[in-house]
């Protein structure tokens, strides 16, 4: 055995091993889907205060109904208690964990020499893990608290408001407790905004001073409207309430086109999709191998390579890369990163996402070069096929699938296994520059880079050991494990099977470019809708 390959299959094994501790280290984080349908259920409720002036009653009943379904309170307060019953799960299930664990000593000697600036003390991995649960449960009682807050309200509106003050009631008294989970600025804002509801809604109001203030502050969207109009009819600030209502009513006429943009786009592709779907698979059980399912199914690649050139391309130049290399090189260079700048958060993904591509097409280039000239069909872009029908269509066939998947998934899960980073950032950000920044990453720059390492490079390669569906699955969980989140494997893997019949059958790398551009794209357009819904 070399040093060379002795020295790769230790890479491997560490490779192996940080990417399981990763993976399984997203167990403790929430799932990014859960806040998805909140929000969406957000825009659902502002967009049931639409009242446009010109349409009759019947047709304005007909297009309400269609869009909201028949009763949106009810089905929004539903929501919010199957979320607020999830996050309680998880907050039981990480108080029970940190109880479990050992209390870890507070620091640890060091020998006498000089230490680093940066750090005084060092800390077990006991006290780390102890440390993210205790994250974890202050991120839980926050938004276990915001929850309450906001299931009051929309008890309150359909009558049940011995049922609201009992849960603003209840809030406070958690809110009030000796708990180290719980800040202080939490239990003061969402304590006073719960003791400002509960006097609106009392059957004797009570008005405390700053309630407008209190409640222009904690609370956003429909939640925050409808306070405030309860506030301004126990005030009789007839001019205050007729500019909340207006307000009100633009922001759901906003809130009626984002859902059906949001709505009605993805429903229609995944429509035609499923149609297509059944067409695809009727079609190779009538015709065989002369269906377009059949086309290229069976051919392999000619690979010059072996499995150790795989694995240096991927442990050295994608997962060392992007997990060790490239953090490493950004830690040292003073780039200023302040939290509450969406725009240099956003330019140091897209820095950091560019030099890991680099980086590892980079390695791909050298790793193969000796291999030059490749064999057909190798890394091959052509205009003149058939590439855009390829991708569209493999678009609207992957809707239904991962759409399926992706409840199955969340049963699974219940809300647990961590989610993209960059979701969350672009769903909170309304930054139209940010937003086209994080375009540029995840519609343009994500695509042509996976494409080429995952469909380019790694399936065909492993048509040299396996057959080519077997390639197309292995490839795909090997695309779903590398986004090291838990809960994203299957769905992942699901889109990753049909990038990959997209590319065997198509034999061109644009069709699941474009394919997963449109995806990723189909996402950020419906982050930025949601987004600003609040």
């Amino acid at each position: 055995m070399t040093i060379k390959r002795f020295g790769l299959i230790i890479a491997t094994l560490i490779a192996i091993g940080l990417a399981t501790l990763s993976l399984f280290g997203s167990w403790q984080e929430p799932q990014f889907q859960s806040r998805l349908e909140l929000y969406q259920t957000n825009i659902a409720l502002q967009a049931q205060a639409w009242q446009p002036g010109d349409s009759s009653d019947d047709n304005f009943s007909a297009i309400r109904e269609a869009i909201l379904g028949e009763e949106p309170l009810e089905t929004a307060t539903k929501q919010y208690q199957q979320a607020r019953e999830s996050v309680q799960a998880n907050l039981d299930k990480a108080k029970k964990q940190l109880a479990q664990l050992p209390s870890p000593p507070q620091t640890i000697p060091t020998p006498p020499k000089p230490l680093p600036k940066f750090s005084s003390k060092r800390k077990t991995s006991g006290g780390e893990q102890q440390e993210k649960l205790q994250q974890s449960l202050k991120q839980a009682e926050k938004l276990l608290a915001e929850l309450d807050l906001r299931l009051g309200i929309l008890q309150a509106q359909q009558g049940q408001t011995d049922t609201a003050l009992n849960t603003w009631n209840e809030l406070q008294k958690r809110l009030e407790q000796d708990n180290p989970t719980i800040d202080y600025s939490l239990s003061t804002e969402i304590g006073g905004t719960a003791a400002v509801l509960s006097g609106l809604w009392s059957n004797s109001p009570r008005l405390l001073p700053n309630a407008q203030q209190v409640i222009q502050k904690n609370l956003e969207g429909w939640f925050r409207s409808t306070a405030l109009v309860q506030l301004y009819e126990l005030q009789q600030r007839q001019e205050a309430l007729s500019a909340v209502q207006a307000a009100e009513q633009e922001a759901a006429a906003q809130a009626v086109v984002k859902l059906v943009i949001i709505a009605t786009i993805p429903s229609l592709a995944a429509l035609v999709g499923t149609i297509l779907l059944i067409f695809l698979i009727a079609q190779r059980l009538l015709k065989g191998k002369e269906a377009l399912l059949a086309q290229n199914a069976d051919a392999p690649w000619s690979t010059p390579w072996d499995g150790e050139t795989v694995l240096q391309v991927f442990v050295l130049g994608f997962f060392f890369m992007g997990q060790a290399f490239v953090p490493l090189l950004l830690s040292l260079i003073p780039i200023p990163r302040p939290l509450g700048n969406v725009r240099i958060q956003a330019v140091y993904v897209l820095i950091s996402y560019l030099l890991v591509a680099s980086g590892a097409l980079s390695v791909l280039y050298i790793s193969i070069k000796r291999f030059f000239p490749l064999p057909k069909f190798w890394f091959r872009f052509r205009l003149q096929d058939k590439w855009f029908l390829w991708g569209l269509g493999g678009y609207c066939v992957a809707l239904p699938i991962v759409v399926v998947v992706s409840l199955i998934n969340q049963q699974l899960w219940q809300g647990q296994g961590g989610s993209n980073p960059l979701l969350q950032l672009a769903l909170e950000s309304q930054d139209v520059v940010a937003l086209g920044i994080f375009f540029s990453t995840a519609a343009i720059a994500a695509p042509f880079f996976e494409e080429i390492l995952f469909r380019g490079f790694l399936l065909p390669s492993l048509t040299r050991y396996f057959p080519v569906w077997g390639a197309i699955i292995a490839s795909a969980l090997l695309f779903a494990i590398a986004h090291l989140s838990l809960s994203e494997i299957l769905p992942l893997t699901a889109l990753g099977i049909v990038l990959g019949v997209v590319y065997t059958r198509s034999r061109n790398l644009l069709a699941p470019i474009l394919l997963h551009s449109l995806w990723n794209s189909g996402t950020l357009l419906s982050l930025f809708l949601l987004g600003g819904s609040n």
